[in-house]
């Protein structure tokens, strides 16, 4: 015991050095926090001790020295000081994912002999001109911020162990610098993609020997490919969509053998694919789609055997797509050939792809029937034959009823003049359980609404327009629970429309509870593109039948409801003043009916309808004032003689012609959407125009 008395008092007298950081470093720090606040301004970022070595995100070396810097994603707010210019031992600062703001000091480069990795990311920093990178950076990512005028090649003056350069979705505008490649030949990853830079790619690129991943997509840039781009045999990925590139793809891309990733998409590119792509042996993403590609696929893209992707739609390629051989591509989950000129069968090859989970050949030459071993594809969830010449719906239905995956299915304008009846095998179906889109319109299809439709309990969309069915429209459609897009429009269906639809459930309440995952393709919807069926508009359209009676209040329920077409039937009595409860309904479609009494002045606190027609109708008394109304043309209202006339906005007070106007066929869902709805669709940014199916 005294041994170890006398132990522990030696130990006690030991004068254990305490690691103290810099106090220059220290001062720096400190006006960096004095520049910036966060969520808890008493105690910002836990700087409160004397030594800043252990502040949190501060890592110091055995000198004491500050070496790295990381607060990425602490909801910081300011601005950048240039006194960090001071921490002359740094060699990793990360500052991403905050909301720091104001010119990025790049002078403060000058010093920072030692940075190796800057990360500014996600910000809303703006540029510093006429500076130049730090000769020891490897890593640069300025991505996501407001970074605007062009880049300079002083800019990488020097920074010859430059790896990786990321400047996506910033405003840089002017020539992309190609001149990057010219003071560093090490660089591994460049990313200019969703900026403002124009013009040619200038020759460069290729002295980037050992590049592997170049982004420059959703830019302005133009002309032809830089032929050095096909020298550069180490490139990975080639990912440059949404320009406006032209001409073709050089055959010498086949000796990029380690090209994983070919992304041209929307761009103006000519001539045809090459034709010894199937030596690309490792690609595993094809997209080439809505370009002006002409010829056939050539057959060597079957080689291709690590394909996952293949996305060609919207070009001129022709040919039989059935000599295809897709039984190679076992790994392939998405292929895109729709909007293009193939003929022949639907190719039976495509049942060997067991992973494919997204296919689509619509707005092609296709006919015959849908091949029976379709029905093995269990991973599909997303089919689109659209605008084809198939025959045997029934049959076609059975056999993709045994996709048990399938959630988008569309089949429009593709069989003619087919009785789609309630057969024994459909109305015991047990198969479509997980279906959510349901497209069978133009096909002029014969019968009622089908019974087995309600069974599909998870269906949110319904499109048989423009079809021959007849009879009443069923009661059970309001008991569908997740259905929130129907469209009978164009039809034969007679007598009264159910009041039981105010009953559905999607369009009582917020359809914010959707399914908000992307599809594995997007779709084509009333001219629009979508990737997520969150963002369609939650619609009833009946329009174009021969259905009367009164229109039930019970739609006054609808609240979700963004448009409602009822016109060209025989709909009598009153405008429902119910339907003033429809708060976010921005199209109202009651035009050539019977409808008389008065237009219920309620309806002008719809503050977002951007449409409304009343036209050929037998309605009486004022046109009410105020709201939305004051904005729409007379043409909204002509056709209703008892209607008392006013002024409209941008018009003169004319007599409403009592002429009942010929009205034209409508080919899409609505045709009239004015601003208000163009502007709620573009307000989530998930839906422009597109012209595949």
């Amino acid at each position: 015991m005294p041994a170890l008395n006398f132990l522990f008092l030696l130990l006690s007298c030991v004068q254990v050095p305490v690691l103290s950081c810099n106090k220059l470093d220290h001062d720096s720090l400190s006006s960096l926090c004095e520049h910036i606040s966060s969520p808890q301004p008493a105690v910002p970022l836990n700087w409160s001790s004397t030594n800043c070595c252990k502040w949190e995100g501060i890592t110091c070396n055995s000198k004491s020295r500050v070496t790295h810097l990381s607060l990425s994603n602490m909801g910081l707010s300011g601005s950048i000081t240039p006194f960090l210019g001071n921490l002359t031992f740094l060699s990793y600062l990360n500052l991403s994912h905050n909301q720091l703001s104001g010119p990025l000091p790049f002078a403060l480069f000058h010093t920072l002999s030692n940075l190796e990795s800057l990360d500014l990311s996600y910000n809303l920093l703006s540029a510093s001109q006429n500076h130049s990178l730090p000769v020891s950076i490897q890593t640069v990512d300025l991505s996501s911020n407001r970074f605007n005028g062009s880049i300079d090649s002083s800019f990488f003056h020097g920074a010859s162990s430059l790896i990786s350069f990321n400047v996506s979705n910033n405003s840089f505008s002017g020539s992309l610098p190609s001149s990057i490649c010219i003071t560093s030949s090490f660089v591994k990853i460049l990313d200019f993609s969703m900026n403002n830079f124009s013009g040619n790619i200038s020759q460069g690129i290729g002295r980037c020997s050992e590049l592997e991943v170049f982004r420059a997509g959703l830019n302005s840039l133009s002309g032809w490919l830089p032929y050095d781009i096909y020298t550069v045999k180490t490139l990975k990925e080639i990912t440059l969509p949404r320009n406006y590139f032209s001409g073709p793809v050089n055959n010498s891309i086949v000796l990029l053998s380690n090209l994983s990733i070919i992304d041209l998409h929307e761009n103006e590119l000519t001539g045809e694919v090459p034709k010894d792509i199937g030596l690309l042996s490792n690609l595993k993403q094809l997209i080439l789609h809505t370009n002006s590609l002409n010829g056939s696929v050539p057959p060597s893209l079957m080689n291709c055997t690590r394909l996952k992707t293949l996305l060609m739609r919207n070009n001129h390629l022709g040919g039989k797509i059935s000599s295809l051989d897709f039984s190679r591509l076992q790994e392939l989950e998405a292929t895109d050939f729709g909007n293009n000129s193939f003929v022949g069968n639907i190719p039976v090859s495509l049942c060997f792809c067991k992973s494919l989970t997204a296919a689509r050949l619509a707005r092609n030459h296709l006919e015959g029937e849908i091949p029976t071993c379709v029905a093995v594809l269990k991973s599909l969830s997303h089919l689109s034959l659209s605008k084809n010449n198939l025959s045997n719906v029934v049959g076609a239905l059975k056999i993709l009823m045994n996709c048990d995956n399938l959630s988008v299915l569309f089949l429009r304008n593709c069989f003619k003049d087919e009785p789609v009846q309630d057969n024994y095998s459909l109305l015991h179906l047990t198969g479509f359980q997980n279906l959510q889109v349901l497209s069978l319109s133009g096909c002029q299809l014969k019968g009622e609404v089908p019974h087995w439709i309600g069974k599909l309990k998870k269906l949110r969309v319904l499109d048989l327009s423009y079809n021959q069915m007849t009879g009443t429209i069923p009661k059970w459609l309001g008991s569908m629970p997740n259905l929130f897009a129907l469209n009978l429009t164009g039809n034969r269906l007679s007598g009264e429309l159910p009041p039981e639809i105010g009953s559905l459930q999607a369009l009582i309440a917020d359809n914010t509870d959707s399914n908000l995952s992307y599809l594995a393709l997007p779709f084509l919807f009333n001219n629009h593109q979508y990737d997520r069926l969150f963002n369609l508009p939650p619609t009833f359209d009946v329009g174009n039948n021969i259905l009367s009676g009164n229109i039930p209040a019970e739609l006054g329920q609808l609240k979700s409801l963004r448009a409602l077409d009822l016109s060209d039937n025989n709909f009598g009595g009153c405008i429902p003043s119910e339907l003033s409860n429809l708060g976010n309904l921005e199209k109202l479609d009651l035009s050539e009916n019977n409808l008389c009494c008065e237009i219920p002045k309620s309806l002008t606190r719809l503050s977002f309808l951007s449409f409304i027609s009343v036209k050929n109708n037998d309605l009486k008394g004022e046109i009410p004032k105020g709201g939305e109304f004051d904005t729409f043309p007379s043409t909204s209202f002509e056709g209703n003689p008892k209607l008392l006339q006013r002024s409209f906005a941008g018009s003169r007070a004319d007599i409403l012609p009592p002429v009942r106007a010929a009205k034209e066929p409508e080919t899409l869902w609505y045709t009239s959407i004015r601003v208000g709805i163009f502007g709620r669709i573009f307000s989530v940014g998930v839906s422009f125009m597109f012209n595949s199916a």
